[in-house]
């Protein structure tokens, strides 16, 4: 027996969102059913209901950063109980049994994790993500959110937060290390409060300096136009570890001159179109460029207890599930500081 949900969908592709209802599955033996709180908006949902990365599943629920409180487990889970304060992310399932699964790294699932809207379950059936009221997932793929954060700020740590952290973490982001975030948007201002919270030096890399005192007082040290040309001769050789959080294209030979020897420049923003490259930006310098997914559950548990223990959350604006058409405008003309919170109490 399904359970019929309030949401937001998509009814087709560039459509704006509209209210309606959708089915979540009966709680299963192994199933938590979470009374969803809070969902951010992420701009993978705009490229994803505007089918700027191919085809997506119609109608689709986005949200993929879920904040809420268990209210149903099914017999066999031991890890939750009603009342638990919870979150899901980017996934619900994975194949469980590939050596990428079975080492905590299930979004590298040989088989491709399931992720948490836009994709088919394993019951043939379309996911349906957290623009709504209620979901029902997996406990070994539900998070615990730790009491020192608050729900509406810890949603948008479920993407942006676990998708800065694991390449500042697996890139060795920490004392003596010196940092650059490109961008300060929804993914950059995590990304610095994250790596100045593992003790790096951090410098952001903005369009402009228009967000400058914002940047330093969520922990940059340093904070630079790249509009400007001497940006890039004054910064040049300083950066062990570039983290790129835009989505739009870049000019890596120009970011890549920015490293040190041996160092990284780790993509996490998926731009649209193709990216071109020289090279001899690579090798010369032994240079790396390389991307980096989300995380894995046990790795996003991890982030959520730094986040508790540093005192991270997004800097978010809340709103009604009503405005949620005007916010995809507003995230596509960055105005918006810094994640977008929709309050599912609203749909």
């Amino acid at each position: 027996m399904t359970t019929p949900v309030a949401a937001y969908a998509a009814p087709a592709a560039k459509a704006p969102l509209e209210r309606t209802t959708i089915e979540r599955r009966e709680v299963g033996a192994y199933d938590v059913l979470i009374d969803i709180k809070f969902a951010g908006i992420c701009h993978s949902d705009i490229h994803q209901v505007r089918e700027g990365w191919g085809e997506s599943i119609f109608p689709m629920v986005p949200g993929h950063e879920i904040a809420g409180v268990v209210s149903q487990v099914g017999p066999g889970v031991t890890r939750f109980a009603v009342g638990d304060r919870v979150g899901v992310g980017c996934m619900v399932d994975s194949c469980r049994t590939c050596e990428y699964c079975k080492a905590g790294l299930e979004q590298y699932c040989v088989e491709g994790a399931v992720m948490t809207y836009n994709a088919i379950g394993k019951d043939g059936q379309p996911t349906h993500g957290g623009y709504a009221q209620k979901i029902v997932v997996d406990e070994n793929y539900v998070v615990r959110i730790p009491d020192g954060l608050a729900l509406d700020k810890a949603a948008p740590l479920l993407c942006a937060g676990i998708t800065t952290y694991s390449p500042l973490k697996h890139w060795n982001a920490g004392p003596g290390k010196k940092v650059a975030v490109v961008g300060m948007g929804g993914l950059g201002h995590l990304g610095v409060k994250i790596a100045h919270a593992l003790g790096a030096e951090v410098t952001v890399l903005s369009q402009s300096l228009r967000k400058k005192d914002d940047g330093l007082k969520l922990g940059a040290d340093h904070y630079h136009a790249t509009s400007d040309p001497a940006t890039f001769e004054q910064l040049a050789g300083s950066f062990d570890l570039i983290l790129s959080t835009v989505s739009a294209p870049l000019d890596f030979g120009a970011y890549l001159g920015l490293l040190k020897t041996d160092g990284a420049l780790v993509n996490v923003g998926a731009p649209e179109e193709p990216v071109s490259l020289n090279l001899f930006s690579l090798i010369g310098g032994r240079k790396t460029l390389a991307g980096s997914s989300i995380g894995g559950i046990r790795e996003t548990q991890e982030m959520l207890d730094f986040c508790a223990e540093h005192g991270i959350g997004a800097e978010i604006e809340l709103i009604a599930a009503s405005e949620i058409n005007e916010a995809y405008e507003r995230v596509l003309a960055s105005d918006v500081r810094y994640r977008f919170v929709i309050d599912t109490a609203t749909i």
